[in-house]
């Protein structure tokens, strides 16, 4: 930990302390990718997020805590990742998929001390005019959840800001 802010480590053993009794879930750094395993029948599901960085890590805990119950029996939560590069379509509609998690991770990564940063997933950089939009609805959607979040997050993100002054003092 770094200036105050929560690392991934940090982050992990708080949503795993978070919904212990009620989702066994296990948050696990290191992998090339991210990905969702749900339980089974021998194994907790598993959130897995991309090497040790504790933006991917609130990113996929954010996925998870809008994911429905149903979805969070099927791994990756039922998507199907298309790659860049995508048409202007594909990309509008990766975005509005994403609004609601980055929405949640941007309020997640305030409370974990870490910087948050608009992914638009388009590394070739095609689809310019889909941004400010984008920034705008995230800030909308936002700002709408600080009055009405799910509850899995208002509880996610109540147990960071704990872990949080915990590690300062």
């Amino acid at each position: 930990m770094t200036g105050g802010a929560l690392d991934d480590l940090a982050i992990a053993r708080c949503f795993e302390r978070c919904f212990a009794a009620t989702a066994p879930v296990r948050c696990l750094g290191g992998a090339n990718e991210p990905l969702y395993r749900p339980a089974t029948a021998a194994h907790p599901a598993e959130l897995v997020y991309r090497e040790d960085f504790a933006a991917s890590a609130l990113h996929e805990i954010a996925h998870w805590c809008v994911a429905g119950a149903r979805r969070r029996q099927l791994p990756d939560f039922g998507y199907r990742y298309l790659p860049p590069p995508r048409t202007a379509a594909e990309q509008a509609r990766f975005l509005r998929w994403e609004l609601m998690p980055q929405a949640l991770e941007s309020l997640f990564a305030d409370a974990a001390g870490i910087a948050f940063r608009a992914s638009f997933d388009d590394v070739e950089d095609q689809h310019v005019g889909l941004r400010q939009p984008f920034l705008d609805s995230l800030a909308l959607r936002r700002k709408a959840l600080v009055t009405a979040m799910p509850p899995r997050a208002e509880r996610f993100l109540k147990a960071l800001r704990q872990a949080r002054l915990a590690a300062a003092s």
